[in-house]
Order: structure tokens, then sequence, then C-alpha cells
């Protein structure tokens, strides 16, 4: 079964090889055909998956990487739900991005679309990938065809944006692979060999390390994750590499590259470490409100259109978080969904700005207004996504988020089923960076769609030129999936609900007991000035039989 989801990870990878060596004027029409036909097989493999709501994975396979068995390296594939749907996210937008590039990118197509091709691989690989080695090294790999789609068909300040983005990740991924190797190296110590498989180390980890041990791991692993995501304040790379960037780019930045970041954590931070997740979780949770408000208010001063919505994904990935560490379904829910509607709506927020961009070569609110009357269809979009973005009920972006808020509303310790560390508060606070929200992205559409028209000259460029005032049946045709998509989601989410439903209670399944374990021992020693803090980083069957005691 294993050639099934290696078939996703071999087609974009075999077109990037051909588009290299095909002439230039045939770059992009190749491309186009491999993202559209990794794509169709993408849907096929969800036809056929037999494990939508059970928690189980499917396609599972592994192959030896010669001379490394003795490590327990083995190039091992497989997929849940969760991945299954962060697989279709990821091969539906990358014949979007191919083909909302056709106009703007005119040098260097065969570098260009080749390496669009290769970080669809990549990231196809890091959803499912069931070894941790492999794992890493698509993980990793990502950065480099990012870095050049920055550093040759970006902005003025582009060798700064692809710096600072190469660096931060890079560094980040290099902390979290520390962690990691340190659950295969305790794993070793334990049972005498090497493992690398996903599955056996969650294990391991989950019920073999300390507190302590689980702390350190957790610290590291979140370094490389919190990172990529991005949370304040490890935040500061995105907006530059949002703005510098290509359009289909900071599309892929956006809508997937950021998620490598969330499903790191949902993925290995919160099945592999419940006792520090328990003690930690109101921290992060704090940490991803500051981002929420922090970034909102920054959005609020913002004049270049990208880059406002650069600093909305740190706000709204905030919410993703916060339901991630809510340690309940309803808030782990929210988040996956969010990871999928952010995707859509903001992956369609930048092709709408970058068609702009095509046409006046400014994204400058004081320089653009009224652009309705000019670009109605436009218009109709970007008043569509923004809605979509803001939250509004009936389409995608407001279930998300309102599963996230609700999911840290109920996780208190009275909470019968699942109880938590969180609670109403978190939730409140939270829940004003959605009015902010609202508020900066209504703002800059009653600046840029609404009013007297205003416009500077149309780029002298010959292919500005070749553009009409509105958007092309190419760019309707780019836009238009994923307005369908924002809008069934937010009329029917339960499908996907249902669909994620096993995995996300598989992930959560030693969390209601490590919790309320955690409760007691904060209560016994709140009760208790004399008893020794140091309980509650003993390991879980100590604690539990002197609490029991």
């Amino acid at each position: 079964m294993w050639v099934w989801p290696a078939l996703l990870l071999g087609v974009p990878l075999f077109g990037a090889i051909v588009v290299a060596v095909a002439p230039s004027r045939q770059a992009k029409w190749i491309a186009l055909g491999v993202s559209a036909a990794t794509f169709v097989y993408s849907v096929m493999l969800a036809l056929v998956f037999r494990h939508w709501g059970d928690g189980g994975f499917g396609f599972e396979g592994s192959i030896p990487w010669p001379g490394l068995e003795k490590l327990g390296i083995t190039l091992s594939l497989g997929a849940d739900s969760v991945s299954m749907l962060l697989v279709l996210l990821t091969t539906l937008l990358m014949p979007l991005c191919v083909a909302g590039s056709f106009t703007a990118i005119n040098e260097r197509l065969k570098e260009y679309y080749g390496w669009l091709l290769a970080i669809e691989a990549a990231m196809v690989g890091v959803f499912i990938a069931r070894d941790l080695i492999f794992f890493y090294i698509c993980f990793e790999f990502t950065l480099v065809p990012m870095y050049f789609l920055i550093a040759i068909w970006g902005s003025e300040g582009r060798a700064r944006a692809c710096t600072k983005f190469f660096l931060y990740t890079f560094t980040g991924s290099l902390i979290a692979l520390a962690g990691l190797l340190y659950i295969a190296w305790q794993y070793q110590i334990g049972y005498g060999q090497w493992s690398f498989d996903i599955a056996a180390l969650t294990v391991f980890a989950a019920t073999e390390l300390t507190a302590s041990q689980q702390a350190w791991v957790l610290l590291a692993l979140l370094a490389g994750f919190a990172v990529k995501v991005p949370l304040f304040p490890l935040h500061t790379w995105l907006p530059l590499a949002h703005t510098e960037a290509p359009t289909a780019a900071s599309v892929v930045l956006a809508a997937i590259l950021l998620k490598l970041g969330t499903y790191g954590l949902y993925r290995f931070v919160l099945p592999m470490l419940p006792e520090a997740v328990v003690a930690y979780a109101p921290a992060i949770a704090v940490v991803s409100i500051i981002g929420i408000l922090y970034a909102a208010l920054i959005c609020w001063v913002q004049d270049d259109i990208k880059r406002l919505i650069a600093y909305s994904s740190v706000s709204h990935l905030g919410f993703c978080v916060l339901g991630l560490f809510a340690l309940n379904p309803l808030g782990v829910q929210g988040s996956v969904l969010y990871m999928l509607n952010h995707g859509l709506s903001t992956g369609a927020l930048f092709f709408l700005v970058g068609m702009i961009y095509e046409r006046y070569h400014t994204r400058d609110m004081t320089k653009l207004g009224g652009l309705s009357k000019r670009m109605p269809v436009w218009a109709f979009f970007m008043v569509f996504f923004v809605l979509s973005s803001v939250g509004l009920p009936g389409l995608n972006g407001f279930v998300g988020e309102f599963l996230c808020l609700v999911g840290a509303f109920t996780a208190s310790a009275d909470n019968a089923i699942y109880p938590g560390v969180l609670g109403p508060w978190y939730a409140a606070v939270a829940g004003v960076g959605m009015i902010f929200a609202a508020m900066y992205l209504l703002i800059m559409v009653g600046k840029v769609v609404f009013g007297p028209l205003t416009e500077p000259a149309r780029a002298a460029t010959a292919h500005a030129i070749r553009l009409p005032a509105d958007l092309t049946i190419r760019e309707i045709g780019v836009l238009a999936p994923l307005a369908v998509l924002c809008l069934y989601i937010g009329l029917q989410p339960k499908p996907l609900t249902d669909a994620m439903e096993g995995s996300i209670e598989g992930v959560l399944g030693a969390y209601p007991a490590m919790v309320e374990r955690h409760l007691a021992a904060s209560h016994e020693s709140a009760s208790d000035p004399a008893v020794d803090l140091g309980v509650v980083v003993q390991q879980p069957r100590e604690r539990e039989e002197r609490i029991d005691g």
C-alpha cells in the first residue's frame, strides 16, 4: 500500500525534473498539468481512504533505507484523516498557484515552476511521513524552495526577507530536531535498539519520559514549531517574507507552510508530551492570546495591504494554537478546521492582492480606493474572502474560530468529560481579537473597495498592459474553487468534523486522566503548604499512587 502515497511525492518530484529539462515556454503548462494530476490523484486516494472518522492510518507501508536499517530508519508512509485533509488542501492550492503565476512571472520560468513542484512534494511528505527522520527531511527541505522563490522572484527587499526567513526557521528546526532525537535516544537506552517510528516514539515519550524530561522536550519542539506557525514573539520573519515574496510563494507560505508548525504541535507535542502540555498549556495559551491581540493592533496601522494580511495570519493562527491547547475535542477540531479555513481564505486574499499589484504595482492603501467601480468582479471576491476571514456566520472562518473559542471556554476543571486548565477568561480575552479583526479588515475594504475611485497610473509593463481592468477568466478560475469551498464548509462543517473526530480523540486519549491528576496535585499543594512542590514533576504512576494514598 505504500506505493499509493509514494506517488503523491513522486509525481511532483518527477514533474520538477521534467520542468528543469523542458523548454522554458512549456514550463508553466507542464507544472500546471503535473500539479493538477497530483490533485486529482489525491482526491482518488481520499475517496478510497477507509479511515475517515475512526482514527486509523491508511496507505501504510515502509521501504528500508539501504545501510540505515540498523539505526531504525525507514521510509515509512501513512495518513490518518487529519493528514489526508491537509494533503488535499496542499494539492488543491498548488495548481491554483501555478495558474496564478502565468502573467506575474516572466523570467527564469523553469526554475520557478520547478521549485513550486519541489516544495509541493516536500509539504505532502511532511503530512504522510510516519518515520521521524523522513518527516524532518521533508520539514526542513521546504526551506530551500521557499528561500529561492523569495530570493529570485521577490520584491526589492527580498535579500533581507529570505535571509531572515531561513535563519529563523532553520535555527528553530535544529532545536526541534534535538528534542526529537532526545526521545529516540531515550528509546534506545530503554529498549536497546534505535527506532524512529513515530507511533512507537509517541507511546514511549508519553509513558516513559518523566515530567521534567517532557518539559525540556516541549521547549525544544516549541522552538521549532512555534517559529513555523509563527507564535509571538517569534513571528517577526513572517510579515517581511510575505511582503517581499511573489504572490504564489505568499499563498504557499500562508496556506500550507505555516500549517507545518501547527501540524507539528498536533502530531508530536500533544500525543508525546501530555504531562508537560498540561503543566504549560496556560502559559502557551497566554502567549497565543498576546499574539492574537498584538498582531491585530499592528494590522490596524498598516498601509500596505499585503503586510496587513501577513500580520493577520499571526493573529489568526493564535486562535489555532489556543484551540490545540484547550485539550478537548471541540478546541482541537476547531484548530484543525482553522488550518484548512485559513489556507483557503488567506490564500485567496494573497491572490487578490497579487492581482492588484500586477495592474498597479502598488499595494499602498493611500494610493488605491474605490476599486469596485473599476473592478467589480475583483471587488466581489475581495469582500467575500474578507468576510470569510473575519468569521461571518455562514462562511468557513466562523466555524473554526467559534470551535476554538468554545473549546477554550469549556476547558475548565469542572468539565466532566474533558477537564482542562484554561477556562472562560481565556476565551473572552481571545474573543476581543475577533472584534479587532473585523475592524481592521473592514476598514481596509472600505478604503480599497469602496469610496471615491483612486488609482495610480497602470504599470507600464508588457504583461500589465495585456491584463484587462477587471479579472480575467483565468483569475476567476483561480478564486472560484476557493470561494465555493469557503461557502460549503461554512454551511456544512459536519462532514469535516466527523472525518477528523476519531484521529483527534486518539491524540487526546490520555488527557482527561492527566488533567485530573494535575488538578488534584495542584489542589493538594495549595491546601497544604508543607507539601513538596516536586510532587508535580514526578512520574505519572508515582504521583497517582501518592494522590490515591
